[in-house]
C-alpha cells in the first residue's frame, strides 16, 4: 500500500456478492474465484487481481499491482449468492451452463453445491424465451421488491457479511424507454405499488439494493438502474452505481479498433457484424423484443467513438449492421465475425476481417469480479451515484443527464487508472507533460 493518504477505509470482515441470475455467467465467476482461491487458475482477465498501474513518473518505473495501491477486498473473505428462476446448486448449474471443464468442478463440487439460489423476481412478460420454475410471488412489484430485500438481510446475516455488492448477472428484458415512472423516486415507488408494466425484474432488484445502500452493478443491456428515479436515489442513499451490459466479446473489440482507426484518420464505409451463440443468453436474444434493447446497447458503440458529425469526410453515413443468431450447438462458445469496409490515403480501399472466437462467460466472470471489488472500493471511498470510471467494464455506459458516455477503451482505462490514483492519493497522469518532467 502507498504511504500516502488513501480516501478509501480499509475492508473488514466478509463481502458479500450476490447476482440475480446465476448461470454461465455467475456460475462462471463464482467458480473461478474459487479457482483461485485454491490456486488451481489464474485470475486472468481480473484488473483488480493482475493489473498494474503507474505511479509518478516515468523515470520511476514504479508499477505496482492495482491491489497494492487502494485496499481491495482479499478474494478469500468472499462469498456468493443471489437468485435464479432455476433452483439448481450452483455445481448443477455450471455443470448445466458446460463453460468450465468438467475435472475443474469436480474439484470445486463441496462449495458449489453448498450454494443455493433463492427464488428469483421474475415475469415471462420481459424474457419471453425462459419459463421460471422458482420464482416469486406477490401481489405488487413493491411487495416483490421488499422481499428481495429480506432474502438481502437474511443473506448478509446467515454468511455474517461485513458489506454487500449485488451484480445483475441475469438476462436481456424486452426494450423499455425511460417514462414518466422513472422520473422520481416517489413516481417509480407508486409505479411498484400500482404494478407498472415500465418496471421489469431487473429495476426491482436495482431499487432493493440501491435503497439498502448496497453498490449495484448492470451487467445486461436493461435500463435498471440507469433512470433519473434511481439515480437520484443512489445519491441519497450514498450508493455507488455502474452499467450497462458487460462488455465481452465483439463490442470489446470494437472499442479496440475503432479508437485505432480514428487516431490514424481512417475512414470506414460500413461495419457489418453478426454473432452465433448457444446459450441461454442467445436464446432469450432470438425475441426480437429482446434482442432490440441488446442492438441499441451494441450500436451506439460506434457513433459516440468516431464523431461522424465532426468528421464527416471520414465517417458521415457509414454504414453499421449488427445481428446475433441463435445457434443451440455452439454452446457458450459465440463466434463474432466482422467484416470493415475502411478507407485510407486518396480513398482507396480496403478490408478488414476479424473471426473473434470466444467463450462468452470467461469473457464476462472477470467483469463481475472487477465491477464488484471496485464497487466495494467506491462505497468505502464515500463515492455515489454513477461511477462513469467503470466504464471500462460496459457496453452501453451509464453516463449522468447531460453527458455523453465514453466508448473508447483506452480513454476508459485512462479514467479508470487516475481514478484509483485519485483514491489512493497519488498524483494524477495525464500524459501531457514534457519528457524531462515525466
Amino acid at each position: 500500500m502507498s504511504s500516502k493518504k488513501v480516501l478509501a477505509t480499509n475492508p473488514t470482515g466478509k463481502l458479500g456478492i450476490l447476482t440475480p441470475g446465476m448461470g454461465a455467467v455467475a456460475t462462471t465467476f463464482m467458480a473461478g474465484v474459487m479457482a483461485v482461491n485454491r490456486g488451481l487458475e489464474q485470475p486472468i482477465g481480473s484488473l483488480s487481481q493482475m493489473g498494474r498501474i503507474r505511479l509518478g513518473k516515468r523515470t520511476k518505473k514504479n508499477k505496482p499491482l492495482i491491489n497494492e495501491v487502494v485496499p481491495l477486498q482479499n478474494l478469500k473473505n468472499v462469498v456468493f449468492g443471489g437468485w435464479d428462476i432455476f433452483a439448481d446448486n450452483m455445481y448443477e448449474a455450471a455443470v448445466h451452463a458446460d463453460v468450465l471443464d468438467i475435472n475443474l468442478l469436480k474439484k470445486l463440487k463441496a462449495p458449489l453445491s453448498k450454494i443455493q439460489p433463492m427464488k428469483a423476481v421474475f415475469d415471462k412478460q420481459y424474457v419471453k424465451k425462459l419459463h421460471g420454475t422458482h420464482v416469486k410471488k406477490a401481489k405488487t412489484k413493491m411487495a416483490l421488491a421488499e422481499a428481495v430485500m429480506r432474502d438481502i438481510r437474511k443473506f448478509k446475516k446467515d454468511n455474517k457479511c461485513d458489506r454487500l455488492v449485488m451484480v445483475w448477472c441475469g438476462s436481456t428484458e424486452i426494450y423499455i424507454e425511460e417514462s414518466k415512472v422513472h422520473q422520481t423516486i416517489e413516481a417509480f415507488e407508486t409505479g411498484l405499488r400500482r404494478n407498472s408494466k415500465d418496471i421489469p425484474p431487473s429495476m426491482i432488484y436495482a431499487y432493493a439494493a440501491i435503497k439498502m445502500g448496497i453498490p449495484y452493478a448492470n451487467g445486461a443491456p436493461n435500463l435498471s438502474c440507469d433512470i433519473p428515479a434511481l439515480v437520484e436515489l443512489a445519491k441519497t442513499t450514498g450508493t455507488p452505481i455502474a452499467g450497462k451490459d458487460f462488455k465481452t466479446g465483439q463490442t470489446l473489440m470494437k472499442t479496440i479498433l475503432a479508437p485505432g482507426f480514428k487516431a490514424r484518420a481512417l475512414g470506414i464505409e460500413g461495419w457489418f457484424s453478426t454473432n452465433i451463440l448457444g446459450n441461454r443468453d442467445g436464446e432469450v436474444l432470438d425475441d426480437p423484443d429482446n434482442f432490440k434493447t441488446k442492438e441499441v446497447s451494441k450500436l451506439g458503440v460506434l457513433e459516440q467513438i468516431l464523431e461522424p458529425d465532426l468528421y464527416p469526410e471520414l465517417y458521415k453515413d457509414f454504414y453499421h449492421k449488427v445481428r446475433i443468431n441463435y445457434y443451440p450447438p455452439r454452446g457458450d462458445d459465440k463466434e463474432g465475425w466482422d467484416n470493415i469496409d475502411i478507407r485510407g490515403w486518396l480513398n482507396y480501399p480496403m478490408q478488414i476481417k476479424v473471426d473473434f472466437l470466444c467463450k462468452d462467460s470467461i469473457l464476462a466472470a472477470p467483469i463481475v469480479l472487477d465491477l464488484a471489488i471496485f464497487l466495494d472500493l467506491a462505497k468505502r471511498a464515500g463515492m455515489s451515484g454513477i461511477q462513469e470510471w467503470l466504464s471500462f467494464y460496459l457496453k452501453s455506459p451509464q453516463a449522468p443527464k447531460g453527458r455523453y458516455p465514453q466508448h473508447d477503451i483506452f480513454k476508459q482505462l485512462a479514467k479508470l487508472e487516475n481514478t484509483v490514483r485519485h483514491i489512493a492519493g497519488e498524483e494524477l497522469i495525464n500524459h501531457l507533460g514534457l519528457d524531462y518532467e515525466e
